[in-house]
Formats: C-alpha cells, sequence, structure tokens
C-alpha cells in the first residue's frame, strides 16, 4: 500500500526514528490539545454555570456535527486536489464530528456522545488505506492528520476504542506523507511552498509523536519548527521582527486567510508541545507572539509594516521562477477562524505577559466555535476550534512555571520559558505584570458579552485600583 501510494520512504523513515516510549519520560495523556485538568476544568466550570464557559459549551452543543446521531461515512481512499475524484470533504466532517462529541462527552459526562466519536474514530481506521490527489493530498495529510489524533486522544481510554489500530492509521497513512513534505516539498525548491504547508505537516508529526509514543518523531517536529529550511519554521514564517514588537507574518503579503491558518497552526503546535513539556510559545524571545500580534493588528484593521519579500519557486531539476510579496495584503476585520482564546490565554493567563491586539481578536471572536460555523468549505475545518470553552483560564499563579505537566524541558530539548522582561517586547511591556492585560478588559466583556467571569479571568488589578 505504501509503495503504490508514493511514501514508501517516508514510511521507512517513520520506523527508523522510532525509539520505544520506555527510552526517556512518558508522554502525558490525553496530551495533545486536551489535557486531563483542562478537561476537568471544562467541565466544572460550565456545571458551576460559569462564564465564558457555558457560552463556548453551548457554541458546541448547538453544532450539527456536536450530535450523538452522528454516523460515520469512511472510505478507503479520500482524494484531495484538482483532476482527483475529490471526496476529502466526507473525511474532514467525520472527524470534526468524532472531535466534538469526545469533547462534549468530556464536559458533560454523556456516554452517548463518547460512543459515537468510537464509532467514527473506529470506521475510519478499519477502513482508510491511503490519501491521494494533487499537491493537495499533503495538505489532507497534515490537516487532517492533526485532527485525526486529537479527537483520538480524547477517547483513547474509553472502551471499546481500537487505539493500536488509530495509532496504525497514523502511522502508515497520515504520518508518511507529512514526513516526506518536510523532508522533500514534493520534490520542489523548498521556498516554492507558503509557511502553511510546512505548518500542517508539522503539525501531523508532532501529534503523530505523542499519540503514538514516539520520542524522536516528536523531536523531529520540535527541531523543524525551530531550525527548519521551509517557509513554515518560526524566523522564516515571521522573519522580521520590528523595534515595537511587532513580528511580520511573511504570508500577510499573501492573503488574510491563509495568514490567520498559519496562526492557527503555529499556535497548535506550540499548544501540544507545551502540553508535552516543550516551550516552543516562548522559544527565540517568543517570537510566535510577536507574529501573532502582528496579525492580529492587521486583521483588526491596524496598519502594520510589510518588508518585500522573494522566494524561489519551482521544481527540483525543472522549470523555475521566482515571486514577490512587497506589500500587506487587504484585511477585511469581518474575517475571523478560531485561533485566538488558545493564544491569547498562553501568554496573558499562563504567562503574564502583554498581548493587546490577540486578546482583542479573542474577544471580537468570542465565543469560538469550530467546524461547521465558519461556512462548509475547507478552510472552515482547518482549526478544531472552542476555544472560549477550551482555553480560557484564570491567572496562573507562577508565571515563570514550565511548560505543561514535564518538569523538564522535554523532548527536544525545548527551552524554559523565558522570563517576563525576556518574552515581552510587545505593546505594553514593561509595566506591571499583575496588570497585563488589564487595557483590554473592555474587549474581551464587550465582544463577548460577559459581564463577570469566574475563574479570575477578568479580575485584573493594578496598583490602587481594580479593573
Amino acid at each position: 500500500m505504501l509503495k503504490a501510494s508514493g511514501i514508501g520512504v517516508g514510511a521507512t523513515m517513520f520506523a527508523a526514528q522510532a525509539v520505544p516510549a520506555t527510552a526517556a519520560a512518558p508522554f502525558a495523556h490525553p496530551g495533545l490539545l486536551h489535557t486531563r485538568a483542562a478537561l476537568g476544568r471544562m467541565a466544572a466550570k460550565v456545571k458551576a454555570g460559569a462564564e465564558p464557559y457555558t457560552a463556548g459549551f453551548a457554541k458546541l452543543t448547538a453544532n450539527r456535527h456536536a450530535q450523538s446521531g452522528w454516523r460515520a461515512n469512511p472510505q478507503a481512499v479520500v482524494y484531495r486536489g484538482s483532476g482527483t475524484p475529490e471526496n476529502y470533504r466526507t473525511l474532514y466532517n467525520d472527524i470534526h464530528a468524532a472531535y466534538q462529541n469526545a469533547l462534549r462527552y468530556h464536559v458533560s459526562g454523556d456516554e452517548a456522545h463518547a460512543d459515537t466519536a468510537v464509532a467514527i474514530l473506529n470506521a475510519w481506521s478499519g477502513r482508510l488505506t491511503r490519501l491521494e490527489g494533487s499537491a493537495d493530498r499533503f495538505l489532507a495529510a497534515g490537516l487532517y492528520g492533526y485532527q485525526f489524533a486529537n479527537a483520538a486522544e480524547l477517547v483513547r481510554e474509553h472502551p471499546g476504542f481500537a487505539l493500536g489500530r488509530a495509532q496504525e492509521l497514523m502511522r502508515n497513512v497520515f504520518h508518511p506523507l507529512s514526513d516526506d513534505f518536510l523532508t522533500r516539498h514534493n520534490n520542489a525548491v523548498v521556498t516554492n511552498y507558503w509557511p502553511n504547508w510546512d505548518l500542517t505537516a508539522m503539525a501531523c508529526v508532532l501529534a503523530t509523536g505523542i499519540f503514538c509514543d514516539e520520542r524522536a518523531v516528536v523531536e523531529r517536529a520540535v527541531e523543524y519548527f525551530k531550525h527548519g529550511d521551509g517557509m513554515g519554521s518560526v524566523r522564516h514564517a515571521v522573519p522580521v521582527v520590528h523595534e515595537d514588537g511587532l513580528g511580520e507574518w511573511v504570508e500577510a503579503g499573501r492573503d488574510q486567510g491563509h495568514a490567520l491558518l498559519g496562526v492557527g497552526l503555529m499556535g497548535t503546535v506550540c499548544e501540544m508541545a507545551w502540553n508535552q513539556g516543550i516551550d516552543l510559545y516562548g522559544y527565540d524571545d517568543s517570537r510566535f507572539l510577536k507574529g501573532a500580534q502582528y496579525v492580529a493588528k492587521w486583521c483588526l484593521g491596524g496598519d502594520v509594516p510589510y518588508t518585500a519579500n522573494t522566494r524561489k519557486k519551482g521544481a527540483i531539476g525543472g522549470w523555475s521562477g521566482s515571486e514577490t510579496a512587497s506589500d500587506v495584503a487587504v484585511a477585511d476585520p469581518a474575517m475571523t477562524r478560531p485561533i485566538w482564546a488558545m493564544i491569547a490565554n498562553h501568554y496573558t493567563r499562563r504567562r503574564g505577559l502583554s498581548a493587546t491586539y490577540v486578546t482583542r481578536a479573542a474577544a471580537k471572536a468570542a465565543p469560538e466555535g469550530g467546524g461547521g460555523d465558519y461556512g462548509p468549505n475547507s478552510g472552515g475545518f482547518d482549526q478544531l476550534g472552542f476555544g472560549t470553552l477550551a482555553f480560557t483560564r484564570g491567572r496562573a499563579a507562577d508565571v515563570s512555571a514550565a511548560p505543561g505537566p514535564a518538569a523538564s524541558d522535554g523532548a527536544g530539548g525545548g527551552v524554559r520559558p523565558q522570563s517576563a522582561a525576556s518574552a515581552s517586547a510587545v505593546p505594553g511591556a514593561g509595566r506591571d505584570l499583575a496588570a497585563t492585560g488589564a487595557e483590554d478588559v473592555v474587549g474581551w466583556a464587550t465582544a463577548a458579552g460577559v459581564t463577570a467571569v469566574a475563574g479570575g479571568l477578568l479580575l485584573l488589578r493594578r496598583r490602587g485600583r481594580t479593573q
């Protein structure tokens, strides 16, 4: 099967990289986008009627994918790309139904939703054999691979779930294409593809490594995030940092939709890594925060600078050319995606940093929905969403604490979080950290329709007054 799909090299690389999970500290499960503690927090807050959790949960329960009556439609071969009998919509709709039902189960305790998620995932792991299509097959592998793993992680301990079969699906179908893309970039010059292509692949590789307890695979994704040759590594996605602390997101020279996708994917990679004790959020003086701030300001209608970027295009040994993005694209302030709550809560609540524009973007998008709430096309299913429910948190008592459940840096030599002073370099840096984000309270509350929030989210203090 692997030879037939042209990905035997990727599968061989996976086998060569794999090491027993006992070679180092085991991974925490559940431990992709959601930890056991986070799932417990969601359930407790919703049970207590606390906002904005209840608004986020209402958004989830209203989605048609989150219903226990959903029935899977698994395919043996999934196609994505022009010139093929495209059927990939079936896959992403079913994955989002599995994820939403699994998340709903953890919040409500209703076993019917867990059973539905298990049935969907088992149906696909028992039938899907390969991904085909144009170059878009790499997008399918990356996007639906990381999403499948996240849905499966939520029910990995549930009775009847075929964990081993799901892990084999990740190893043999999703991961080989994603790893091969990071290695060979579809036989194109390394800058031929914009950052999103690398980021989908990175998300899948990282999710595979964690879900399958393959430490070397996790390290592969972490190393690429830091030092990869392609445009999706953090220094290539954010090539310029300006004096005001904003980091130029290179794909802002392309269009708004793909820039939002890139920020959402990089945030997803950072969050999954953090939950295993690896701090990519803070890597390189919180470079991702600077890029996210830039995109958020631009999407909110603010002016941002852009340095002309020329990239080489073409196939290795074939045609070649170049393309220059000379200015930031036009942005529509009405366009949004469910990506901001996770990023805003990490930097302002876990880390105590100022993230003015990201926080305002999160407020504007609240309560965040998920697949099916942002249109029927694939772009509306690129993120799993529901960040208002899943990622809202109170201010951490110790904002310098190490990431995730691990006491050490974790796989891949992830750096420990920097101090607030060194990691900031954003608008508002240098003020009393107890007041961090206070200037954003009106934005959070107004956009979300929230007047009082349990858990301390909006109870931010300045010296001498309460906001």
